[in-house]
């Protein structure tokens, strides 16, 4: 008898709310395996075909596939994810002009961003000219973005 393939995480979880079920909570066996078999699926490799891997390289060296991970001074980091800074509140990985990877600081630290309040939106949008917020590898293309 031939099994069906699975159709995804996101299926199977559709599918527990229409029966009913709680999701996992943190901490919790079923929630440790999903985890552990998440980990399992990611750490696995992947190959294709030498045409596919071809095809790839073309629309890459094209620009129409952009890639999410690069190298920045010795380690591997996300391309335009934002998230918690060091220095700054935020920072964000992103290739400048000539192709090299920089880390684009941004935010002030203590500070509470109340962009739910719609005075408060408009009146920082129009002070940082958010309507051409500029290039990827400024901060203030992700101030803009982030509001």
């Amino acid at each position: 008898m031939m099994q069906e393939e699975s159709q995804g995480l996101w299926a199977n979880i559709r599918a527990k709310r229409a029966r009913g079920e709680e999701p996992a909570r943190k901490g919790s066996d079923a929630y440790n395996k999903t985890v552990a078999a998440a980990k399992k699926i990611n750490a696995q490799e992947i190959t294709i075909c030498e045409k596919c891997a071809l095809a790839l390289m073309e629309d890459i060296k094209a620009g129409e596939f952009i890639l999410i991970e690069a190298e920045y001074q010795g380690r591997n980091v996300k391309l335009g994810k934002p998230m918690q800074g060091d220095v700054k509140k935020f920072k964000v990985y992103v290739k400048n002009d000539a192709g090299n990877v920089v880390k684009v600081n941004f935010g002030q630290k203590g500070m509470s961003i109340k962009k739910n309040n719609p005075e408060r939106r408009k009146s920082f949008r129009a002070r940082h000219n958010c309507a051409s917020p500029g290039p990827r590898d400024k901060p203030r293309y992700w101030s803009c973005r982030k509001w």
